[in-house]
């Protein structure tokens, strides 16, 4: 079903995922990917919602998170449209079974729905050259999860070209700090889940 979709997302989505991983290196973390598909067959990501950095896989923490998150984009307009996964490891590029079954939950509802899994290696690359692809790996479902993009052919685009150049401004700025994700918010309920503040 995924094979023939295109994906595109949007630089402070894109940004808001990167700076996740690197705020937790050495744990693994998960964000939500929010959008819409439009008539010519595009996976639009507008917004990223991060998640957790640690204990990714419970449930209740999982599903007060996703709750909050439709009710929140669902009135502007927003579904989930996929999940972002870093591994715990920088050497791993295997997709985690969290990843996997989070992403099985996902496409019941949305089939087209995207997995992404942060490349170490392409974001250690991204300061010595101009990369102009995102430094994640797209998978979809068919039967099971399947890389997409092996064949040469990218599916998964940055909706600004400038969005890397961005996202390294941000890391030599140490924006990756002020980033919260849904565990934050849970130890501490006035942080804001939303990042609202984050690109100002």
């Amino acid at each position: 079903m995924g094979g023939e979709m295109r994906y595109e997302i949007h630089q402070n989505a894109y940004i808001k995922l990167i700076l996740h991983a690197l705020k937790h290196r050495t744990s693994a973390v998960n964000a939500v990917l929010l959008g819409r598909s439009t008539t010519a067959g595009v996976v639009e990501i507008v917004e990223s919602v991060p998640l957790f950095h640690s204990q990714i896989g419970l449930l209740p923490p999982l599903e007060i998170a996703l709750i909050m998150i439709e009710e929140y984009y669902g009135e502007k307009g927003l579904t989930i449209v996929g999940y972002f996964h870093a591994n715990e490891r920088y050497d791993d590029v295997e997709l985690a079974n969290v990843a996997k079954n989070t992403g099985d939950h996902i496409s019941r509802y949305f089939p087209q729905a995207a997995l992404l899994l942060l490349d170490n290696k392409k974001l250690e690359a991204l300061p010595k050259g101009k990369h102009p692809s995102p430094v994640v790996q797209l998978y979809t479902k068919e039967a099971s999860w399947k890389l997409v993009g092996s064949d040469g052919r990218n599916q998964l685009a940055l909706k600004e070209p400038s969005a890397n150049i961005v996202l390294l401004d941000y890391i030599s700025s140490e924006k990756w700090k002020d980033i919260v994700d849904f565990d934050d918010h849970l130890d501490d309920i006035s942080k804001d889940w939303l990042n609202s503040e984050l690109f100002k």
